[in-house]
């Protein structure tokens, strides 16, 4: 029981230290202030970023649907998020211009332009067309 008192009588002197050595403790409390404010600042800036979530049942895809400004707000700005993302048509891709055949996901497949890209289904009909693999794609 004695050494309960000893500890809790050495933890209060280093409290009243504390106080006393008033330098410190304002520098802490500055220092504590900061940080709270610039991470309660940082928490705020990220939720006004964040958009609401919209879900349309599939159910009633083809019906007449009343929509309010805000959902065909939020649809047409979606869809225009989905246009902007190329999506492959095939599992290989090829340039009109070259007899090299890449997988999409590939940096030379990345750099063919979107008017000269010929898609493939398989890559027995990319080199059927007499077209061999890009020796950069690893993995085809």
């Amino acid at each position: 029981m004695q050494s309960i008192k000893e500890k809790l009588n050495k933890i209060k002197e280093v409290g009243d230290n504390v106080v006393k050595n008033n330098s410190y403790f304002n520098l802490i409390l500055i220092i504590l202030v900061a940080f709270s404010s610039f991470g309660l600042g940082r928490l705020s800036f990220l939720e006004e970023n964040q958009s609401s979530i919209n879900i349309i049942p599939t159910s009633q895809a083809g019906r007449n649907q009343n929509l309010t400004e805000q959902n065909t707000a939020s649809i047409s700005s979606s869809q225009k998020f989905s246009n902007s993302i190329t999506k492959p048509i095939g599992m290989y891709v090829a340039s009109q211009n070259s007899d090299k055949y890449h997988a999409p996901w590939c940096s030379g497949a990345q750099r063919i332009k979107e008017e000269n890209k010929i898609w493939f289904q398989t890559k027995e009909e990319a080199e059927s067309s007499g077209r061999t693999p890009a020796s950069n794609c690893k993995g085809i």
